[in-house]
């Protein structure tokens, strides 16, 4: 009897031990199969980005040109008519150089606009600012009176667009029908064309910024606006006025403008036998946009013979300084390939 017991329990130990290592075993192969399947998608590489914007490429490949970028916190601002780059452009810049970094900084108890960067520019305010026009003698000289010099460098080109009310029928407006315009001498649509229609015409204040300044002195010649001028606050406040007022009429930059869904823009010209428009031809019908919008005549601007034509500058402060160090290399940036690629997709013109 004792032997049976002996050999049912050496049996049982047997068949147990077998069911632990073959329990063992089978757990290693699940567990080790588990891991192998984690570790291989862990280490799969991720599907190609198929977006065409600029960002999706690979960083090394952006602004290969440029050598010497600093590190820092370094405020800019100036001129709104930039703002459309400073969304495109700089959000990229901040992307390859993340120890390059751009704070926008708006003037205090001021209206923003290429006078006021300067202005702050020249108070030590910012290392570097944004212009829609060149400097003025007198503030290449403040600049002298503190011990440096400012340069401007050239970067992208821009135009000035004329909004008006979608349902205006004129073919275009001369330079010199602008300024009269403005200085209050014509003030019916009937005297250029049009229907028998009060002309409703806003600005920004003269002090606003680099546009309206280059408006004064390349149409009115340097001639005050007339009483029958609307003053506005903002370029958006201003087309939602025009859009509201059959005989509205503004001006701003082209970029601004000319893709807008509730104004039509108008072909300007130096006399009336050649009226250029700021879009590309044909006009897009207002009824197809969105989905359609007018695209500038990059052609017209590039050539000049779009007349109300202009550059946007980087100004810097040339003093040997690390504010002298990213003003160029900003401006560098955008002039490289990708740069002016990135200028062309915010909406303003190439000038390389």
């Amino acid at each position: 009897m004792s032997n049976k017991k002996e050999t049912t329990l050496l049996l049982l130990s047997l068949l147990i031990t077998s069911m632990i290592l073959g329990g063992a075993f089978w757990g290693l192969n699940y567990w080790g199969k588990g891991q192998f399947v984690r570790n291989e998608e862990s280490q799969r590489s991720p599907q190609p980005d198929n977006s065409e914007d600029l960002i999706s490429e690979t960083p090394k490949d952006f602004f290969v040109q440029v050598k010497t970028v600093p590190s820092g916190l370094f405020n800019y601002g100036g001129s709104t008519t930039w703002a459309p780059i400073r969304q495109e452009v700089d959000s990229v810049i901040q992307s390859v150089y993340p120890n390059f970094r751009l704070r926008y900084t708006d003037p205090i108890n001021e209206t923003p606009g290429s006078g006021t960067g300067i202005k702050m520019l020249l108070n030590n305010q910012l290392a570097f600012s944004q212009s829609s026009r060149p400097l003025k003698t007198q503030e290449y000289q403040a600049a002298k009176d503190k011990g440096f010099t400012l340069k401007e460098i050239p970067v992208a080109l821009d135009g000035i667009a004329i909004a008006t009310h979608p349902d205006l029928k004129i073919s275009g407006l001369t330079l010199s029908q602008l300024k009269d315009i403005y200085t209050g001498k014509i003030r019916n649509w009937r005297e250029v064309g049009g229907e028998n229609l009060p002309i409703i015409a806003y600005s920004r204040e003269k002090e606003a910024g680099g546009t309206v300044e280059f408006f004064v002195e390349n149409v009115m010649k340097e001639q005050d606006f007339g009483e029958n001028v609307e003053y506005v606050y903002s370029t958006t406040q201003a087309l939602r006025k025009v859009a509201a007022t059959p005989g509205g009429i503004y001006y701003a930059s082209a970029p601004e403008v000319v893709p807008q869904c509730t104004v039509k823009t108008l072909p300007i010209g130096i006399n009336s036998e050649q009226f250029v428009p700021p879009y590309q031809s044909p006009f897009i019908p207002l009824s197809d946009c969105p989905q359609s919008r007018n695209k500038l005549n990059h052609q017209g601007f590039q050539s000049g013979e779009y007349p109300l034509t202009r550059r946007l500058f980087v100004i810097i402060k040339e003093n040997g300084q690390d504010d002298e160090k990213a003003g160029v290399a900003y401006a560098e940036l955008i002039l490289t390939n990708q740069g002016q690629r990135l200028i062309e997709q915010s909406g303003f013109i190439p000038i390389r």
